[in-house]
């Protein structure tokens, strides 16, 4: 009985020190200050952890620690290399020298190394992004073991509690909701839902979230357009306002989520395999952004999930339906974990599981001036009048083609300068790389 009893006190207390401050705060968007004092606690420990590494591992290791990859590379020039075939004849072993260059570029190119976790300079006390960590001193190895613990005895309990407590909220309120016939209740109520109950999970990822411009947030009626990295980026773009979104079904934990969700707000979810789907969804999405009283749409136009090191060639189909475009884009800072969702590696479970044990999810959310395709120009059609209809019908479909790509490409290019990142195209089966400006 009195271990009972103990066990109860137990409980009693975890649920009261989770409810008091974390779960209400939280709901209502305000902070008591603890995860302020956990961050700085956190960044002076990480600040301690690198010069600790300066000192133990020489400067060439740890300037190379985030290039090593599967194969190891000649660094040399090509122009070095192929000053020694120039001075004699062709021979058959020549030709080894440009295979092993094509087969590195295949193997291990600047592409696919997006579709895997950022490798660190500075070592984050987290072995699964360091694969070149090593030991240095006890010291740092005894801090490291220390954040173990903290990490899967204190703060996974606590964010598992919270996922669990907003989840099931979200799910139970979104088909609550739902059973409610279309009013402005029941979209005020569905909105409340979705911003609570996302705050609340963001809380349990010890979210860190910094907003800039917020008067070019997106507005109703409008398209807001995002890079991808994560299936969080939903819940932390939703923290500060509430979104109709655009995605594949999925199963599992995420498809139990759209199931409830959808029957509270018009999401639309569509089967990329589907030729029907893909017409259907046009069609809603083109009906959506003509009703200026609901909620921006949120599509991630790259089409999956990137590492958060670049941002890929939008794809075509999210811009035809027309509409003012709202382009945000959301930087993790990788240092404190990655957010980065492998959906070939890791399902969601397993994938929620590694970022709750990771130190913090930190990020910032830029809201860009919005965008929209040029509209038609009465001059620009005055040729079209002695031109057959379905002359005047392909010269207007082309121009519209031309319009689409050029706000995709302009859109794609403010996200870069806005992240720092390295633009990559994919246009006639090549890859092309260009470096913009810096963070702006």
């Amino acid at each position: 009985m009195e271990g009972t009893e103990l066990a109860g006190k137990i409980l009693s207390t975890w649920l009261t020190l989770v409810l008091g401050l974390i779960l209400l705060p939280s709901a209502f968007g305000v902070s008591l200050g603890i995860s302020e004092i956990y961050m700085k606690i956190l960044v002076k420990t990480l600040e301690w952890a690198t010069i600790r590494i300066e000192k133990g591992v020489p400067k060439e290791s740890v300037k190379n620690s985030a290039s090593v990859g599967i194969i190891q590379r000649d660094e040399s020039p090509m122009e070095k290399g192929l000053s020694g075939l120039r001075g004699r004849d062709f021979e058959l072993s020549d030709v080894f020298y440009f295979s092993k260059k094509g087969l590195e570029a295949i193997v291990e190119d600047e592409v696919t190394q997006r579709f895997s976790s950022e490798e660190l300079v500075s070592w984050n006390l987290l072995t699964r992004t360091n694969i070149n960590f090593q030991y240095i001193s006890l010291r740092l190895t005894m801090v490291w073991v220390l954040g173990v613990i903290v990490r899967y005895c204190v703060l996974l309990p606590l964010r598992v509690t919270l996922a669990f407590i907003g989840i099931s909220l979200l799910v139970m309120g979104t088909t609550l909701v739902g059973q409610l016939p279309d009013s402005s209740l029941k979209s005020w109520l569905s909105e409340l839902v979705h911003l609570t109950c996302c705050r609340i999970c963001v809380r349990s990822l010890s979210g860190t979230i910094h907003y800039h411009n917020k008067q070019y947030r997106p507005q109703k009626g409008g398209i807001c357009v995002a890079n991808h990295t994560s299936p969080i980026d939903v819940f932390i773009l939703t923290t500060d306002g509430c979104y109709a979104m655009v995605g594949q079904v999925q199963g599992g934990l995420m498809g139990i989520i759209q199931r409830a969700i959808v029957k509270a707000c018009p999401h639309v979810w569509f089967e990329r395999s589907e030729m029907k789907d893909r017409h259907l969804v046009t069609k809603r999405l083109k009906e959506h952004i003509a009703d200026r009283k609901k909620l921006p749409i949120l599509i991630f136009p790259e089409g999956t999930c990137i590492n958060n090191t670049s941002v890929m060639m939008f794809k075509k189909g999210s811009f035809e339906i027309g509409g003012t475009i709202h382009p945000v884009a959301i930087k993790y800072n990788p240092q404190f974990g990655d957010a980065f969702w492998n959906s070939s590696k890791y399902n969601m479970v397993s994938y929620l599981l590694r970022v709750m044990t990771s130190w913090a999810i930190v990020c910032d959310v830029w809201y860009l001036p919005p965008m929209t395709r040029e509209g038609w120009r009465a001059e620009e059609r005055k040729g079209e009048g002695r031109l057959s209809g379905r002359a005047a019908e392909e010269l207007q479909q082309h121009d519209r083609g031309q319009r689409v790509s050029q706000l995709r490409i302009k859109l794609n290019a403010t996200l870069q300068t806005k992240l720092g990142f390295p633009e990559l195209a994919f246009r006639n089966g090549l890859w092309f790389f260009s470096r913009l400006g810096g963070r702006g």
